[in-house]
Parts: C-alpha cells; sequence; structure tokens
C-alpha cells in the first residue's frame, strides 16, 4: 500500500464525468409564471360551508411585520400564519355511575387487602370514566369495581368468621385440658 495515497481515494483511472449504471428519472420541469407547481392558486377552492370565507393575517390585508422577530418570510412568499388550537373538553355524564369508591376503601384496609386493590383501581377508572363522559366505559368499570368490593367482603367475612370459631374451639379445648 502506497503511503502518500489516501485508502479511500478513487483509483487512478476514475472518470469522475462518468454518470453511474442507476440511472434515475429527471424531475419535472419547473413552470415559469404559474408559482403553486402542481396545486391550485388559494382561493380558488369552493367554501363548502357556505360562511364567508375567513382572511388569515393582519386585518385590512396589510403586511405582518416581521422585522421584531429578526426574520421574516422569503422575497415575494406571503407571510407564514398559524391557525388557532382547538381543544374539546368531554362534559361529565349527566347521572354519573356510582363507583363505589368509599366501599373499595373499606374493602382495601378491612377485608381483603389484593382484591380490595384492585377494586379501588377500578373505581378510580369509574370516576375518570364519569367525569370524561364514557357511558359505557364507566358501566363496565363500575360493574367491575362492585363485584371486587362483594368479592373482597365475602373473602373477608369467611376469614372472620373461621377466626372466630378457631378462637372458640381453642378456648374451648383450653378449658377442658386446664380443669381437673
Amino acid at each position: 500500500m502506497d503511503p502518500s495515497k489516501y485508502p479511500n481515494e478513487p483509483p487512478a483511472n476514475w472518470n469522475t464525468s462518468e454518470k453511474s449504471d442507476v440511472t434515475q428519472p429527471a424531475p419535472p420541469p419547473y413552470q415559469q409564471g404559474y408559482p403553486y407547481a402542481g396545486y391550485p392558486p388559494p382561493g380558488s377552492y369552493p367554501n363548502p360551508s357556505g360562511y364567508p370565507a375567513m382572511q388569515y393575517g393582519a386585518p385590512g390585508g396589510q403586511p405582518i411585520p416581521q422585522a421584531q422577530y429578526g426574520q421574516g418570510p422569503y422575497p415575494g412568499q406571503p407571510p407564514i400564519t398559524i391557525q388557532p388550537t382547538v381543544s374539546i373538553n368531554p362534559t361529565p355524564l349527566a347521572r354519573p355511575l356510582p363507583d363505589y369508591l368509599g366501599y373499595s376503601i373499606f374493602t382495601l384496609l378491612c377485608c381483603c387487602f389484593p382484591i380490595g386493590v384492585a377494586a379501588l383501581i377500578y373505581s378510580i377508572f369509574t370516576q375518570n370514566a364519569n367525569v370524561s363522559g364514557h357511558q359505557e366505559i364507566a358501566e363496565k368499570n363500575s360493574r367491575m369495581a362492585r363485584i371486587l368490593n362483594h368479592t373482597s367482603l365475602g373473602i373477608g367475612l369467611a376469614f372472620f368468621v373461621l377466626c372466630i370459631i378457631y378462637i372458640l374451639i381453642t378456648t374451648i379445648h383450653f378449658k377442658e385440658q386446664t380443669s381437673p
């Protein structure tokens, strides 16, 4: 390898005026006199709403001064206008479904903790759906929160009853062994 040449240098017999074998179609020629190539001129679309066309930009068709921002549009180009952001606020349900939040907190703390956590999550989802106005989602989450709360309460009551029975049996058995 010759140290005076770079490894990525083209070979000596390379012809730079020759194009590669890959050919691409030439772009379409520009049309003089029609600045909106491929698009109809602005204002040529019919207004489908029946309302008068809105004019954007400065009132009275005056150009917007751009000097205060340090840069302006290119020469011959119209100023750029930005449309306002539209936000749609959902309306809450007129008759919100029950979210069973208090019931969920009770079952979380006093009955079965894991099922109470799931019931609490579905209760919060129900609240969010009620506020967002999603009736079907609120119904589904409310029903699931109620089912989980009933299940947690049933497990908690069954455990409580089993604990009382165990204490009674243990107490009776202890008294029988300590009595002479």
